[in-house]
């Protein structure tokens, strides 16, 4: 009787999830209906998060939890079942589909099994500006339109230390389902502001003291020749062309990667990535030995 006591209660603690799980059979369901509105941003109060690790991400960094679907074969496997009933224990829904209902609203070729969403974190001007310290590094992406680029940046924004990200007007929307899966997590623990125009973040940057720096390919300078300790925003601008010339002279300073053989330029993500972690080392030696600089 102990034993089998024991195994009964095993298998209630170990259950994926609760009562308040619903099985969905149609399509045409309310919560489906939904997520699919989130997943093409018509409802831009939420963001659609698909994949079992990056619903873990948003689930550690706190955001606030809406609903969860999962397929019916996913909760088999132990680690999902576990994430699965953490989200069910927080989120106001939770629901189990068929994989060809799942395929209905993943944004994916291959379902991912686990679709959650989420309220969309702050962007707002007042709350990226709360975030940051007196000596802050940010990032601006002006122009970038593929999602993916804008996810890597967040990834390697967030690694280097950057303590901010900011996204014009006319780039693409760090919380869209693409750029998400490309920050792994990034993009919900790092502050955000999202939707200023170009010039109004030059001017919102001289107002505080802030040096930008815009990354250019004509740039007389090295991006290894400059000072980048103190408070700085590194300025990169659109996959095609760069940043026009009229925004980087609107900038303080410019840099360059050098670039040796045929190759003209670098994949604007990578680009970003090799400046922030010149940044990142020249900040990184603050209050020990300074770093030699050559100036112009």
């Amino acid at each position: 009787m102990f034993i089998r006591g024991t195994f009964l209660l095993v298998l209630f603690f170990s259950a994926p999830l609760w009562q308040t799980e619903m099985k969905i059979t149609s399509r045409d369901n309310s919560l489906l209906r939904r997520a699919r509105a989130v997943r093409d941003g018509k409802i831009e109060q939420s963001i659609f998060v698909e994949g079992l690790r990056l619903c873990e991400e948003a689930l550690r960094s706190g955001l606030q939890l809406e609903a969860v679907i999962h397929s019916e074969e996913i909760v088999r496997k132990e680690r999902a079942a576990q994430v699965i009933t953490e989200l069910g224990s927080v989120c106001e829904a939770v629901a189990s589909v068929s994989e060809k209902l799942l395929e209905s609203i993943s944004y994916t070729i291959t379902p991912q099994g686990i679709v959650l969403l989420a309220a969309r974190p702050a962007s707002d001007e007042a709350s990226f500006k709360s975030t940051q310290p007196a000596s802050l590094q940010l990032v601006v992406m002006h122009g970038i339109n593929n999602p993916v680029n804008v996810g890597a940046i967040l990834r390697t924004a967030e690694a280097a230390g950057v303590t901010g990200a900011i996204a014009t007007t006319n780039t693409s929307d760090p919380f869209s389902p693409k750029a998400l899966r490309g920050a792994m997590g990034s993009a919900f623990r790092l502050p955000i502001w999202k939707g200023p125009d170009y010039p109004d973040v030059i001017a919102w940057c001289a107002e505080r003291g802030i040096r930008t720096i815009a990354a250019s390919a004509n740039s007389p300078r090295l991006f290894t020749e400059i000072d980048w300790r103190g408070a700085s925003a590194l300025d990169v601008g659109p996959e095609s062309a760069g940043l026009s010339t009229d925004e980087i002279a609107a900038a303080s300073e410019t840099v360059r990667i050098p670039m040796q053989g045929s190759v003209e330029s670098l994949n604007v993500a990578v680009a970003t990535g090799v400046l922030l972690y010149e940044a990142s080392r020249q900040r990184g030696r603050q209050g020990s030995a300074q770093p030699v600089l050559k100036r112009a």
